[in-house]
């Protein structure tokens, strides 16, 4: 199946295992970031990146305007090693990695999470590319796709044992709009998809069309 297949089907048996009111404070985090259209402000296609430098899960640092002199980059934002469909994704852009190179990208993937978590989240998902850790969501709030969690998301996380403090090194119960961009060696982002529901993605189909025409 295809990542867009994989998230549906994933969607539909979260819909079926959660009581209603755990349903619906999840929908209503979606549809207030929705209301407060902040992903208008979101960097976009024509926008010129911001200066990135992160560490990597062994704690080295990776400057992505470096990796841009030999290559194009696809930039993939995304929640935490906590979520599900952010596990789907990784593992799907893993499996796409050989055709990401072959049209002359290669691909890194930016969390909130401390390096030694990104590094589980490397182990577990067999990833070989790069996952970089965003302490405070730095770059993401430069790419204005961080925002808060309410509080009663935050009650709900919780009682799944999603524990932000932990994953993330801060109190601030912050997170970045999963967002997939493709950047051009000057910097220049040429694609982009960014939703406000964490359900939907960027698909590797779609990211490879796009490479092909870019």
């Amino acid at each position: 199946m295809s990542l867009t297949e994989d998230l549906k089907a994933r969607a539909e048996v979260s819909a079926k295992k959660y009581p209603e009111n755990i349903r619906k404070v999840m929908s209503n985090g979606i549809q207030i970031l929705k209301d407060t259209n902040m992903i208008s402000k979101a960097l976009k296609t024509g926008d010129l990146i911001p200066e990135i430098t992160l560490p990597n899960a062994a704690h080295k640092n990776i400057s992505v305007q470096e990796v841009l002199l030999d290559k194009k980059v696809i930039l993939s934002f995304y929640r935490g090693s906590w979520c599900p469909y952010c596990n789907l994704e990784l593992i799907a852009l893993q499996r796409s990695l050989h055709e990401f190179e072959k049209y002359g990208a290669t691909l890194i993937a930016i969390s909130p999470e401390t390096p030694d978590n990104s590094l589980t989240t490397s182990e577990k998902n067999n990833l070989s590319f790069e996952v970089l850790s965003d302490i405070d969501n730095k770059i993401a709030k430069e790419f204005n796709l961080a925002f808060s969690l309410p509080d009663d998301l935050i009650e709900v996380y919780k009682g799944f044992n999603i524990d932000l403090e932990k994953s993330n090194g801060n109190k601030n119960q912050q997170l970045p709009v999963s967002a997939t961009y493709i950047i051009d060696q000057d910097g220049t982002i040429v694609y982009d998809f960014i939703k406000e529901d964490y359900k939907e993605r960027a698909d590797p189909k779609e990211i490879i069309k796009q490479l092909k025409n870019k």
